[in-house]
């Protein structure tokens, strides 16, 4: 069955920065095709939502959604156009945004990553999202770019793919 995960990166950061690039080397090992769209053209993030709309078709197969800081709001924004089969959300900037500050995640099984020093976004609110959608959330001692803790990220995305695959096989 294919797989495929589909990276979403931050405000400041391109699509191939470093904790990108370390959980493109797990899912990789785990079979998985990936994909990380360059947005830095916008950083506006229905913008985004709508570019990855009108370029991209869901895969067949396994899809995991992966997305940092404005790049986990846009893939949450754009679950209900690709429900994937896992979302795993790092620092994410929900509750930031008037318009839509808490998408829905049209998945199953999504996992958040916060950090506890986080300066951009505030831990409550992933306290919040986390609470309202009932999702798994990690929170780490770290600031908002997690960089401090990449070794635990790719442990839990290990972790996180592994349990998508098992329950797709499973369903």
């Amino acid at each position: 069955m294919k797989k495929t995960v589909f990276f979403a990166h931050g405000m400041e950061s391109g699509p191939w920065g470093s904790k990108i690039t370390a959980m493109a080397e797990v899912a990789k090992d785990l079979g998985f095709e990936v994909h990380s769209p360059d947005y830095t053209f916008s950083k506006d993030p229905f913008e985004r939502k709508e570019w990855l709309q009108n370029n991209f078709q869901r895969p067949e197969g396994i899809l995991v959604q992966v997305g940092s800081s404005l790049g986990s709001l846009v893939s949450a924004l754009t679950s209900e156009y690709f429900t994937p089969d896992g979302m795993f959300l790092l620092a994410p900037a929900f509750g930031l945004y008037e318009a839509n500050p808490n998408p829905i995640p049209h998945s199953d099984t999504v996992e958040i990553v916060h950090g506890w020093d986080d300066e951009v976004v505030p831990v409550e609110n992933a306290l919040i999202y986390a609470s309202q959608y009932r999702t798994t959330l990690h929170i780490l001692q770290s600031d908002h770019r997690l960089a401090s803790v990449l070794p635990e990220i790719c442990a839990l995305f290990k972790l996180h793919l592994e349990s998508v695959v098992a329950i797709s096989s499973i369903g």
